[in-house]
């Protein structure tokens, strides 16, 4: 199970799901909307998106080359969860940058900072 959460729990993970669940998008798009991250860490997640089966690549065999990336019914399933803790991220992203201030602040000695 923690090899699951691992993987849906990622940062990147999340996000690629996320985008995933409005339409199949081809891996440039996919870099373009998540922004910061790398073309090997884009491949080596939707690889392994697609390995535990929430993405499905589709290969049109063109030239040039069109590959899409979209959600399977599993990663649909996966998508209902993932949407409501990117929403709770958004919602509470002040209060945790707040509390880390607060502990930040409290506890210099723990966090390298000074005050």
């Amino acid at each position: 199970m923690s090899e699951i959460l691992s993987r849906i729990g990622d940062k990147w993970s999340v996000l690629v799901i996320t985008l995933l669940g409005d339409a199949p998008l081809r891996f440039g798009e996919l870099k373009r909307e998540i922004g910061g991250i790398s073309q090997k860490m884009l491949t080596a997640t939707l690889r392994a998106l697609e390995r535990d089966g929430f993405v499905l690549r589709r290969d049109y065999g063109t030239v040039p080359p069109k590959v899409e990336y979209e959600l399977t019914e599993l990663g649909r399933d996966l998508l209902v969860p993932v949407t409501a803790l990117a929403a709770w991220a958004r919602q509470n992203q002040t209060h945790v940058e707040e509390a880390r201030r607060r502990f930040d602040d409290a506890c210099p000695e723990r966090t390298g900072g000074s005050g």
